[in-house]
């Protein structure tokens, strides 16, 4: 679905909010960018669909939340990344926040007597766009922070052709492996 702009020229319509629910997760193509629309725990989130490091389809994501220290309770529901909500990339495993499009992983410090992992940001790497809902309606306003962002490189024209290579590397790597098997 190609979003329509709103009668302000800012905000692209993505859907209604109750079909938008339904689904959980949405991509879709606004102004050459492929944006995935989430809904969460009763929140929307809206960031680029292809994750910062090579661009794997977050759209099949899980999403975490995990608490900042290693030695807490396990919670009931899913687990909390340094307390914010993550989706973890499918292809790599990195974990990316969903409301900042901060790039965490885990490490100790090495000075330290015990060390202890934590989980550290990496700052902003994955474009991240603001929602709005008016009358069952949901839009997706497009960040215009000039700071370029490692999901940047995966979106539009280069970043279709680039998909597009590493999908076929992929399957020469899969064709390879299977032929080697095989002999």
């Amino acid at each position: 679905m190609e979003g329509k702009k709103d009668a302000r020229g800012e905000a692209h319509f993505v859907g209604m909010r109750e079909e938008l629910i339904e689904a959980k997760r949405s991509v879709r193509t606004l102004a050459g960018r492929d944006v995935l629309v989430i809904y969460h725990l009763e929140t929307f989130y809206a960031m680029d669909s292809y994750c910062y490091h090579e661009a794997g389809a977050l759209q099949t994501g899980d999403i975490e939340l995990e608490m900042q220290s290693p030695h807490t309770i396990q919670l009931q529901h899913p687990q909390e990344l340094g307390g914010k909500l993550c989706i973890i990339c499918p292809n790599h495993k990195y974990k990316i926040t969903l409301a900042e499009g901060e790039g965490l992983y885990k490490d100790t410090d090495p000075m330290e007597k015990s060390p202890v992992a934590v989980w550290l940001s990496k700052g902003p790497k994955q474009r991240v766009h603001s929602i709005t809902e008016a009358n069952g309606e949901v839009y997706v306003k497009l960040s215009e922070d000039p700071q370029r962002l490692d999901s940047d490189f995966y979106q539009g024209e280069r970043g279709k052709v680039h998909r597009a290579n590493v999908e076929e590397a992929k399957a020469a790597k899969a064709a390879k492996a299977l032929q080697k098997k095989k002999s």
